[in-house]
């Protein structure tokens, strides 16, 4: 693919303080300016998100606002599939920070595979807390770290969706992402990336991590609360159960995952339940509320094991 034309597409949904900082370094990359294009795609926010990108105007190249109606993260990266002119898209957060060689590091794998082996290539994501960290929560965000070159990932690793990129070519051969899969609102259950991954996996293509193409990921204090801790742990228990019992419907193999998955989590729910309470009479606070975080996830994985037993995403 000599010298591609690049679309960056930004999906954002009422985030406006981070995504001026996002914008503020993504739209300063050492990447000549008439080789890519960025758009936000704007899922119906009702902040100054607007207003946001159009202070950008003077940027090259400028940001280009598209409203997507249609709720949720999976949607809102169909649009950019739909509307990028480019040859690779790269798909990022609203609240990543990228350094000046970011969007040419990300790039430079999928550039050079004339032989189309590699179906999607990510990057370094590094978690900041830019208004401090609870003690109890120290230890529990770190980078990816699967590699210290550019190169294949092994079957049970994967990037992150915070930063990664496609050759077009793939929605052309493989569709679009799972709006089944997605994050709408308030709702953390998702699955759309791990989804597209593993199509792209299932037909014999390479998944790439490139630690050079290094993004921030910023994490305010509203994600990290008990509440909004046990909320993530329910639902990503949740979107890790629907699609893994979807592709195991291929072989037949579903129920037999269900099942396992099934005692082992009652087994381990009665486990995180009992650490917690004994956590709590000897006063360790940050013990208990790390355990009931985990038995909150076990009840995710058996609240949604019965609904993929019933044929419900």
């Amino acid at each position: 693919m000599p010298n591609p034309f690049v679309t960056v597409a930004i999906v954002t949904f009422n985030r406006s303080r981070f995504l001026r900082e996002t914008l503020a370094t993504v739209t300063r990359q050492a990447f000549p300016a008439d080789r890519w294009e960025l758009l936000v795609i704007d899922n119906n926010s009702t902040d100054d998100t607007a207003e946001v990108i159009a202070s950008f105007s003077g940027a090259a190249p400028t940001p280009r606002r598209v409203l997507e109606t249609r709720q949720g993260l999976d949607h809102g990266r169909n649009r950019a599939v739909a509307e990028s002119k480019g040859d690779i898209l790269v798909l990022a957060d609203d609240d990543i920070l990228a350094e000046a060689g970011w969007l040419g590091a990300l790039v430079a794998p999928l550039a050079g595979d004339g032989a189309r082996r590699i179906g999607v290539a990510g990057g370094e994501v590094v978690p900041v807390f830019p208004d401090g960290i609870p003690a109890w929560l120290e230890g529990s965000h770190g980078p990816l770290a699967f590699r210290s070159k550019a190169g294949a990932l092994g079957a049970g690793q994967a990037p992150m969706g915070a930063n990664f990129a496609f050759p077009k070519w793939v929605f052309e051969r493989f569709g679009l992402f799972d709006t089944h899969l997605d994050r709408k609102g308030a709702s953390l259950f998702g699955g759309g990336d791990s989804e597209m991954i593993r199509r792209i996996r299932s037909a014999g293509l390479e998944v790439w991590f490139v630690p050079e193409a290094r993004v921030l990921h910023q994490i305010p204090s509203g994600r990290l609360t008990f509440r909004y801790a046990a909320r993530h742990a329910f639902d990503s228990a949740r979107s890790r159960v629907a699609d893994r019992s979807r592709a195991l419907r291929v072989d037949g193999s579903a129920a037999t995952y269900l099942a396992s998955r099934a005692a082992g989590s009652l087994l381990k729910l009665a486990g995180f339940l009992l650490l917690a309470l004994g956590s709590a009479l000897v006063l360790r606070s940050g013990s208990a509320k790390r355990a009931l975080v985990r038995a909150w996830r076990c009840c995710g994985y058996l609240y949604q094991i019965a609904r993929s037993a019933a044929g419900k995403v």
